[in-house]
Order: structure tokens, then C-alpha cells, then sequence
């Protein structure tokens, strides 16, 4: 929520925090199911407020920003067995979009892990993106993928930071 100026030792100036920061933009809440409570409730206060208090602040600041947030957790059993409060699920839940997991799309697999591949090559400085084997693709379509997109986007980064020389990472 960021602080004022003299807030504890070293804020020599107010900062604004990030929702400050995102003014008139969105606010991604990555694994909200994960909030413990004492956060939950802050959070929904600046949802239904619209304002933040700085640490150190007397008068809180005005925000405008529009909330997106995701969560791997089945939120309304949380909220049945106590672990997620019911206010701010129902705050969050104007409109929702489930995704399945990538073991259930496997038709996107091939072109995320070019996608990756790309990046992963542009971040090392290659020529050209090395160009993952037929063996390879194979062996990621076979995959579960417990960790989703991050999991596929990691083993395809571990391949290029192991196997840099290769012009074909198999």
C-alpha cells in the first residue's frame, strides 16, 4: 500500500505502493486463493473503498483500478470449509473463466513450447531459435504437466541453458 515519508526508519519519502502505481490500469492477483485472512480482509476493503492507507498515512488515497484475479484453488470450497471469507469471493467473482489444465489441451503444447523456445533463444542471444526435435515434441505430449504452462515454459528454458550449442534440442 506503499508508506509516508518518516513511516518507520529510512522512508526518507512517501512512496505510493502498486496499487497506487497502477492508476487507471489492472491489478492481476495471482493466487488469491492463497491469501490468508489478515490479507483478505485488507483486500477487501480496498475493493469495495477504492482507497489505500500508506503505511504511516492518517487519510487514505483514492485508487481506480479494475481487478483480475486467478487462482488454481476451487474458491467456493474454500469458502465452504472457512479457509477463503465469502464477502471477498463474491467481491472477485463478477465474471469467471475457467482453464483447464494443459493435461487437458494438449493441442496447444506444440505451440506454446515453440513460443518458449523463441524466447528462451532471444534471451540467450542465439542467431536463430534452435528448433526443438520431432522425439522432443513427442515426449512433451506425452507429459502431464502438473505445473501447467510454468512447468512446460521451465523445461523448455532448462533445455536451452543445458544444451546452448545445439543448433536442434532434442
Amino acid at each position: 500500500f506503499g508508506h509516508e515519508k518518516g513511516a518507520f526508519t529510512g522512508a526518507v519519502n512517501a512512496k505510493p505502493g502498486l496499487l497506487q502505481t497502477a492508476e487507471g490500469g489492472t491489478v492481476f492477483l495471482d493466487e488469491v486463493g492463497e491469501l490468508p485472512p489478515s490479507i483478505q480482509a485488507k483486500l477487501l476493503r480496498v475493493i469495495e473503498e477504492r482507497k489505500v492507507l500508506r503505511v504511516g498515512g492518517l487519510v487514505p488515497q483514492s485508487i481506480d483500478v479494475r481487478f483480475v484475479a486467478a487462482t488454481h484453488r476451487d474458491l467456493e470450497a474454500e469458502v465452504a470449509r472457512g479457509a477463503f471469507r465469502q464477502d471477498l469471493y463474491f467481491r472477485l467473482n463478477g465474471l469467471t473463466l475457467t482453464i483447464p489444465p494443459l493435461r487437458e489441451r494438449p493441442s496447444e503444447i506444440e505451440a506454446l513450447a515453440h513460443l518458449f523456445a523463441r524466447k528462451a533463444s532471444h534471451q540467450l542471444d542465439r542467431d536463430s531459435a534452435a528448433e526443438l526435435a520431432p522425439e522432443t515434441l513427442e515426449a512433451l505430449l506425452r507429459h502431464d504437466f502438473p505445473g501447467n504452462i510454468r512447468e512446460l515454459r521451465n523445461v523448455i528454458e532448462r533445455m536451452f541453458f543445458r544444451f546452448k550449442d545445439l543448433r536442434r534440442i532434442a
